[in-house]
């Protein structure tokens, strides 16, 4: 296979690579333990709070990968490459590895990769697709989060219906991450350090007021996702203790995901990326309200799709978003901000601790319910926020 850099190859194939990569880091290395939860706590006798603490261990090891990246500022297809070997190695491990504090560590490697991926892809991807004057192809970039979670719920839910053990999940997702780590490895080739120039100067230069506030909604973003991203399946199974149906929860989240970031990137290029971006907060701010006033089957579905639909579309309008005003700072900045959603997403659970998150959606979620409407509250108010005449 031929190897090249972002100025060899060509758009279609940069497009596949961050498709692909994304699908194995964020869809399988981030969210694959969602859908897998319900089957640990079946199988191996893994409560909700146990699985909200594995959880935590992988936002923890998120946030320290996209501080790392803060810090060092990796070349972003040297970080790319080195978060999918992490991922790739971690997950298969999961297969084989029992007892939480094993488990905790391997999610908190899985999400240092991850933050690695993201960060990576995202710089490297926008940029040469925007030289190249195809900034909508990012849509399918992106897409391939929701890709990656629909494979892992499909997964997942076979695995219920044909009563596999987790561990043979884990094994199949494992996998296929190693497959596209190895293809990554085999395409992208990490190119010299150019030396100091004042571009690089550029890059160091500090952060406006306006790039803290994007820094903070973002954080609200991570913050306000979380839970339901989180416990979606949790909260089906609580509801419908039938694999076959409970499972579908995780494949619908997924299939959202990617068919709403492929229309909303087309958006992104007649609009501006925050209206996006704010748009998107709303309606996923919709989704956690209607949860929380209204817990049943019907509404986890809906929660899922406006939750699923947005939630990637967020992140890429965001990503774009800063792409496009801060210059030679995005990569720094994209790295903050990836940061500050790890952030976010890190205290969400741990606030909730008080009602815990695992234990609160074994009574329907209703004990989340005011979490759920200060959820749907910050959300909206972030998207608020970016709409001002301030934030522009």
């Amino acid at each position: 296979m031929q190897t090249g850099d972002a100025q060899t190859l060509s758009a279609a194939r940069i497009v596949w690579i961050g498709l692909l990569g994304l699908a194995a880091a964020m869809g399988i290395g981030r969210f694959a333990f969602t859908p897998l939860l319900p089957l640990m706590q079946a199988h191996d006798g893994l409560t909700l709070t146990q699985g909200g603490w594995l959880a935590s261990a992988n936002y923890l090891g998120y946030l320290l990968g996209a501080l790392g990246c803060t810090a060092f500022a990796p070349q972003p297809e040297r970080a790319a490459r080195s978060g999918l070997v992490l991922v790739a190695l971690f997950t298969l491990a999961t297969a084989w590895v029992h007892g939480l504090l094993p488990l905790a560590l391997l999610r908190f490697g899985a999400g240092v990769g991850s933050a690695l991926v993201l960060v990576g892809l995202s710089s490297w991807a926008l940029a040469a697709l925007a030289a190249r004057g195809r900034g909508a192809a990012a849509g399918w970039v992106f897409a391939g989060v929701g890709i990656g979670i629909t494979v892992a719920g499909a997964v997942a839910w076979l695995a219920g219906a044909a009563r596999w053990a987790p561990a043979l999940a884990w094994g199949v997702l494992g996998a296929l991450t190693l497959a596209v780590a190895v293809f990554a490895l085999r395409t992208v080739r990490v190119p010299p350090r150019a030396p100091a120039s004042h571009g690089a100067n550029a890059a160091a230069a500090p952060f406006t007021r306006h790039d803290a506030l994007v820094v903070a909604c973002y954080a609200a973003f991570g913050f306000g996702y979380i839970v339901p991203a989180t416990f979606l399946p949790a909260f089906a199974r609580e509801l419908v203790d039938d694999p076959r149906v409970f499972g579908l929860v995780w494949p619908v989240f997924g299939v959202a995901a990617a068919a709403s970031t492929v229309w909303a990137a087309r958006r992104t290029q007649a609009w501006p990326a925050r209206t996006v971006w704010a748009a998107s907060q709303a309606v996923m701010a919709f989704g956690v309200l209607l949860h929380a006033l209204w817990p049943s089957l019907t509404t986890t579905v809906v929660s899922a799709l406006c939750v699923g639909g947005t939630f990637v579309v967020a992140t890429m309008a965001g990503l774009e978003h800063a792409r496009r005003s801060a210059g030679a700072r995005a990569p720094r900045l994209i790295a903050v901000m990836t940061a500050a959603f790890a952030l976010g997403q890190l205290i969400g659970p741990l606030l909730i601790r008080a009602a815990p998150a695992g234990a609160a959606a074994g009574s329907r979620g209703t004990e989340l319910g005011p979490a759920l409407l200060a959820t749907a509250l910050l959300l909206a108010s972030s998207a608020a926020l970016m709409r001002l005449p301030a934030a522009r």
